[in-house]
This record gives C-alpha cells, structure tokens and sequence, in this order.
C-alpha cells in the first residue's frame, strides 16, 4: 500500500512526533503541504492530512492545500493535535473532512489527541499539556493507522 501524510506542525512538532508514529506503521512519506505533490497523493492508496489546532480550526496551509487539490478518488483520514479538548458537536477536524469528501475522497476516519500548547493566555503559566503527546497518545495513533492500513477503519 502506498500512504502519504500530509502534515503541517508549525509550533512545537507535536503533530509531526503524531504523524512519523502513523507513518511508522503506514510505510508512509511524512510532507508539508509546501512539499505534498498532488499528483503523488493521487497515486496513493491512503492519505492521511493533519495539523495542530489554530483558533479551532486546523492550520490555514493545510486547509488551503486540500481546497487547492483537484477532484479525485482515494482513501483519506485527518487528524489533529491541540492543546485544548475536543467537543464532540465540533471536532476539530469536521470542516476539512467535508472538503476532501466534497473532492470525492473517502474519509475513513479522524483522529485527535491533546498536546502542548503555548497559545496567548496559556503562555504566561509556560503552557498547557506540557508532557503532550505523551506515549499513550502516540500507541493511539499507532493503532489508529493500523486500523487504516487494515482497512477496518478508526480503531478506539
């Protein structure tokens, strides 16, 4: 199978250290969306798209290279990294699901965990989630990417 993440980690490498422990089990190449060449991600059998979390939204370069991406067919995930919790009325990661399914993607699944996190007000007490991600977010998204590789889907 042939996967590529794209991933744009811009603060802390909290979504890179997500996205190499994905790509570990995926066989996959890791890129920016500077680097991601559209038409190797329409080559590919998976792809995965992921950032940290800006303002609850995922990072602007990732969400303007997936609008960018011509119409195709494949499997896709995304997943996220941020320092505050998800609401499950409204993950993280829901607008740019809509968009790649409106590019015809098949989106298998979404993953998300908390990491660390300097954002304005958190910046004065030196952070929040400084130890994030930690081991046992990493082995989640290990498991994640197994259930992707396997085609079974989102593994909890």
């Amino acid at each position: 199978m042939k996967a590529v993440i794209v991933c744009a980690s811009v603060s802390h490498g909290n979504t890179r250290r997500v996205a190499d422990s994905m790509a570990q089990v995926l066989g996959a190449k890791v890129v920016s969306p500077e680097e991601a060449d559209p038409a190797e991600l329409a080559g590919a059998d998976l792809v995965g798209f992921g950032s940290g979390v800006f303002y609850s939204r995922l990072h602007p370069h990732l969400t303007e290279f997936v609008k960018a991406l011509p119409a195709g067919r494949g499997r896709a995930f995304v997943f996220a990294t941020s320092g505050l919790p998800e609401l499950p009325v409204a993950p993280f990661t829901r607008p740019l699901v809509k968009v790649l399914e409106g590019k015809g993607y098949e989106v298998d699944g979404s993953f998300s965990c908390r990491a660390f996190d300097t954002w304005a007000p958190f910046k004065i007490v030196g952070g929040i989630n400084k130890q994030r991600p930690d081991a046992g977010d990493v082995e989640a998204a290990r498991a994640f990417a197994e259930g992707m590789r396997d085609g079974r889907g989102p593994v909890s």
